[in-house]
Order: C-alpha cells, then sequence, then structure tokens
C-alpha cells in the first residue's frame, strides 16, 4: 500500500504501462507531442472565435426587414381593458395636478389595467414589442433610438402602444370625466368597431390659409381607443419614418439632430398626421370605388358617425371647451373627457411662425374678424418701405411690453387678494373655533359647578 501510495501515478500498474507506451514512441515524436497538443487546442480556439463572431456579426446586420407583421389570429369583439399614459417619470413621482388627473382614470374604470411608460422604459418596450422575438422590425426600434425630438417621440409612442397593445390613450394631462364604458354608445356593437377617435378642429373654411390651412381639419389625438394590431397604426408609423429620414437628408443632418418647427410637428407627427392617415385607410376599406371619405364626411357632425370601423365623435367629446369649432362646454352631455393642457409646452421648442409686428395668427383662436385683419395687416406690411416696417415693429413691440406689464400687474394684484382672502379665511375659522372652544369650556365649568 505505500509502495502505491508513493508513486506519482498513484498506481504501478499504470505507471508501468506508461513508461512502456513511452518506450514505444518515437524520441523525436514524444518531443513535439506537447506542440501538437497546443496546435490542436489553438485550432479548436480560434474556430470557436470565428464561429461567435460571424453569429454576432449576422445578429446586428440588418440591411433587409420583413415588411409582413404579425396580425392577430382572431379579432375581438372587445377593446382591451387597457388605459395608457407616458410621461417624463412614473407615476410615484407625479406632481399633484398630473396626479389628480391620472386617478380620474383609474377611478372612474376599476376594471382597467393602468399603465405609463416613462423617459426610462420606453425604450425597453419598444424593443421588446418590436425586437426580433416581438413583430421583428429592427428598422422602427432602430429610428426610435435615434430620435431625439421629445414631441416626436412622444407622438410615436402612443402610435407604437397602440398597434402593440391597443386599448386607450390619453395625454398626461387629460381629465377622464366619465367611464370608458360610455365612450362607445349604446347603439354600436363593439365588434364593429376598430377604432374611437374625436374631432379635434372642425374649421374647413380656413382650409386655404398659408398657415392655418393645414390644421384647420383634424381629428384629436390626445385621446383615442384602438383595438391591438391596426393597419392603420402601422401605416402611420412607416409614415412618420419615411417624412423625418427625409428631412434629415434635406438637412444633411442625423436624425437626432433635425429641426422641427411647429406646422412640420402638427403635419408631420401630430393631428395632421394621424388624421391623413385614418382617412387614407377609411378610403383603401371602402368596397364601392365611387364613394370617398374627406373631411366633408365630418364637418358640423351632431352625433357620431362609423366609418370603415371607425367610430367618430362629436368635438365635444374629446375636444370641448375649445372656444372653436363650435366645441361647447365640458357640461355638454357630450363630453367625456377634458383637457388641461398643463403638459402642452412643446411649442416652446418648436416655435410658430411669427410677424415680426403682428405676432402669431394662432392667437385669433380661429376667430373669423380677427384672422382676416391678422392676414390684411401682413399684407400691408409687406407693401410698406423697410423704414416704415421698422417702425411699426418698434411700435408693436412696445405695445406688447405694456400689455405683458399691465397683465403682469393684474396677476400680482390678483394673487395679493387671493392670498389676503385665504389669510382672511384662515382668522374667521380660528376665531371661530377659538369660541366654540371657549364655549365648551364654559359648559364644562358650568356642569362641574353644579
Amino acid at each position: 500500500m505505500v509502495a502505491k501510495m508513493s508513486s506519482p501515478l498513484g498506481s504501478p500498474t499504470l505507471a508501468a504501462t506508461t513508461t512502456a507506451l513511452r518506450n514505444r514512441l518515437p524520441t523525436q515524436f514524444r518531443r513535439l507531442l506537447p506542440v501538437y497538443i497546443a496546435a490542436v487546442i489553438l485550432f479548436v480556439f480560434l474556430f470557436n472565435l470565428t464561429l461567435f463572431h460571424s453569429s454576432a456579426s449576422s445578429t446586428s446586420f440588418t440591411p433587409s426587414y420583413p415588411k409582413e407583421v404579425a396580425v392577430p389570429k382572431a379579432v375581438r369583439a372587445e377593446f382591451p381593458k387597457k388605459i395608457w399614459q407616458t410621461w417624463k417619470v412614473n407615476p410615484l413621482a407625479f406632481e399633484p395636478r398630473d396626479l389628480n388627473t391620472a386617478r380620474t382614470w383609474v377611478n372612474n374604470n376599476p376594471g382597467y389595467r393602468y399603465e405609463v411608460l416613462t423617459d426610462s422604459n420606453d425604450m425597453y418596450y419598444v424593443e421588446y414589442h418590436f425586437g426580433p422575438d416581438g413583430f421583428n422590425r429592427p428598422d422602427i426600434v432602430e429610428f426610435y433610438r435615434s430620435v431625439k425630438a421629445a414631441i416626436v417621440k412622444a407622438d410615436l409612442l402612443r402610435y407604437l402602444v397602440m398597434y402593440a397593445e391597443g386599448g386607450l390613450y390619453a395625454d398626461i394631462d387629460v381629465e377622464d370625466m366619465k367611464p370608458l364604458s360610455k365612450f362607445i354608445p349604446e347603439r354600436y356593437d363593439h365588434k364593429d368597431i376598430d377604432m374611437v377617435i374625436g374631432v379635434e378642429i372642425d374649421e374647413p373654411d380656413w382650409k386655404n390659409h398659408p398657415i392655418l390651412g393645414p390644421k384647420s381639419r383634424s381629428f384629436c389625438q390626445w385621446t383615442f381607443m384602438c383595438k391591438p394590431q391596426l393597419p392603420v397604426m402601422m401605416r402611420l408609423i412607416e409614415q412618420i419614418m419615411t417624412w423625418l429620414n427625409g428631412v434629415a437628408r434635406e438637412q444633411d443632418v442625423p436624425l437626432a439632430d433635425v429641426k422641427l418647427d411647429f406646422d412640420q410637428i402638427i403635419s408631420g407627427t401630430g393631428p395632421s398626421a394621424f388624421t391623413n392617415a385614418i382617412i387614407a385607410d377609411m378610403n383603401d376599406r371602402i368596397s364601392d370605388p365611387n364613394q370617398k371619405v374627406d373631411w366633408d364626411t365630418f364637418h358640423d357632425m351632431s352625433e357620431s358617425k362609423l366609418v370603415s370601423g371607425v367610430l367618430v365623435l362629436t368635438v365635444e367629446a374629446f375636444a370641448a371647451g375649445q372656444g372653436h369649432s363650435d366645441s361647447g362646454n365640458h357640461n355638454a352631455r357630450a363630453a367625456l373627457v377634458k383637457h388641461h393642457y398643463h403638459a402642452s409646452n412643446w411649442p416652446s421648442r418648436h416655435p410658430r411662425f411669427k410677424h415680426p409686428a403682428y405676432g402669431e395668427v394662432e392667437n385669433c383662436n380661429w376667430k373669423d374678424e380677427c384672422v382676416n385683419k391678422w392676414d390684411k395687416d401682413v399684407a400691408a406690411f409687406e407693401k410698406l418701405s423697410e423704414e416704415e416696417q421698422k417702425r411699426i415693429i418698434a411700435e408693436k413691440e412696445k405695445e406688447r411690453k405694456e400689455k405683458e406689464e399691465k397683465e403682469k400687474k393684474e396677476k400680482e394684484e390678483r394673487e395679493r387678494k387671493k392670498k389676503e382672502e385665504e389669510e382672511a379665511k384662515k382668522k374667521k375659522e380660528e376665531e371661530e373655533r377659538r369660541i366654540k372652544e371657549e364655549e365648551a369650556a364654559r359648559k364644562k365649568q358650568e356642569e362641574a359647578d353644579k
């Protein structure tokens, strides 16, 4: 036993066999054997490295992509019970104003799932649903990753979500006034409806206006409902990609550096793009070639209409209280949501056209008299000499500053009065509370003295 354990091979039989084998091999071969073994190991290592590199390269290189996209096996009659919103942060970090509007959706629709996509998780969502294991659209994933304009990503994300999962989308500053069960009138069958939208701007008289024209007829896209995988949503997504890539080529810059003004956003990704895609899809789905859907179909609607699977609600439904388009107010029976606009600050980064003397025509809020006067003033301005134009610009600038200063003082005065009223109310409540406490103490003392 001791002899066996002292052998470096652990067994005298094994040691003898090894010695015999070594004696049979040529001395030169025995000397080169480690080199042969090392060469074999190196070959295997390099082969696997090449194979791994080839696999990685084929995964990242996507010169083409399948145009076919997945479609549901069966169209469900009901809309998905999901409510979607997007914002900078998650609901746990909402400011009170955002939290209050968000709660209306949850409180009015307890049977629905509520989800917020944020600046931190939106990219993962797009990769998950449109990556290789989803709809396999790497072009969409890369496009979304490359875009940096916040409003473009916000518009695009809502369309991606509605395509992937469907449900209801609403901007973060939209308040829900009624349960979603009220969004589709009882006379309709849900299985006949793929999408629910509402009119936003219905001012076709201005369709030929150089600035207001493209924005004069549009559906609302701050609130709408979809069933998943609607072709119209993919049509819209691809149109946005084509358009913005074209703008990048025109400006000779990467997608991340594209500069866009207000009207380009509206027509490229916003309400106008949304509207045009939907009307085009409606026409594609009409079997009668003699029929055509255009804005006249939706102008001055007194009740909702179902056209090619799209339920179009009246302007009061999603866009009441605008002060134009005969939108009424939020007390209207047809009003379903209230848009507070406190999150709509994107125009500051994508400015409207502003005339140096007469400002923005949008300030007229579609009032005929105001728009006509703006057009007349601008036309007359163009005929003036450079010196006269400078004089008018200086006068208007002075008027604007005086108006701003006056509005500032009025605001400060309102805030001062409000503060005084709140303090007076607080003092009154404290005095009433003191009197009640003294009265209670007096009565208690009287009871004790009896």
